[in-house]
């Protein structure tokens, strides 16, 4: 979708502040907030991809104006109301207003190291063989989903080269709406920043994005 988090080529937003030797966290809420945000995704309520679509689909003032952990804390918040496990009303009120939902899984605190060392493979098999190859010349298609979406606003309708075939992994604009992991083709792809930014743009520049094959078409 076309939301406030799609930020990459948009002007006006000021040079991006570098902290020297950023911690973690900045205060001790966030910690809690990516502890309960990794908590919840161990339920197995919700899925990754619905994870980042609750998240970007904040309204665009509200996305802009609150801080990194913020956004973790309100898109839980949408998935927990979503999923019936608390209700707008618990979450004004601050606390339970009915028994608890029962949930899948819960996440002990002694398994967390191991869960986060294994990660989120998204990497699944598939018959259909890769449509394209590297060093093929490939367009990015002009899309506007309503719906979740990875391919970046300033790389739609794009000319670019394979860099790289991946495996077939989970298609996250299917799966970001319950509509099952639809495994695709995975591609890195290059662009000159010409292509993206037009003739003012560094002519050294290149980047590159990883996009699925229904993203593509031949160039």
């Amino acid at each position: 979708m076309n939301g406030a988090q799609d930020l990459g080529g948009m002007m006006g937003f000021g040079p991006i502040q570098m902290e020297q030797d950023e911690p973690w966290f900045h205060h001790e809420w966030e910690r809690r907030a990516f502890g309960l945000t990794l908590a919840m995704g161990a339920t197995g309520s919700w899925n990754l991809d619905m994870s980042r679509h609750a998240r970007e689909s904040l309204p665009p003032a509200e996305y802009l104006t609150s801080s990194y952990y913020e956004i973790w804390t309100k898109g839980v918040e949408k998935l927990l109301v979503a999923a019936g496990l608390v209700s707008a009303e618990e979450l004004t009120r601050g606390r339970a207003l009915m028994e608890p939902a029962p949930i899948k899984r819960v996440l002990k605190a002694e398994d967390v190291p191991a869960v986060l060392a294994r990660g989120g493979p998204a990497e699944r098999p598939i018959e259909q063989p890769a449509r394209f190859a590297v060093g093929d010349r490939v367009r990015t298609r002009n899309m506007h989903p309503q719906g979740h979406t990875r391919l970046p606003r300033y790389a739609r309708g794009k000319s670019g080269i394979v860099e790289l075939v991946h495996s077939a992994h989970v298609f996250p604009d299917a799966n970001a709406h319950g509509q099952g992991e639809q495994p695709q083709w995975l591609y890195t792809i290059c662009f000159p920043g010409r292509e993206l930014w037009g003739e003012q743009a560094d002519p050294t520049v290149s980047v590159s994005i990883d996009a699925w094959e229904s993203y593509l078409e031949p160039a």
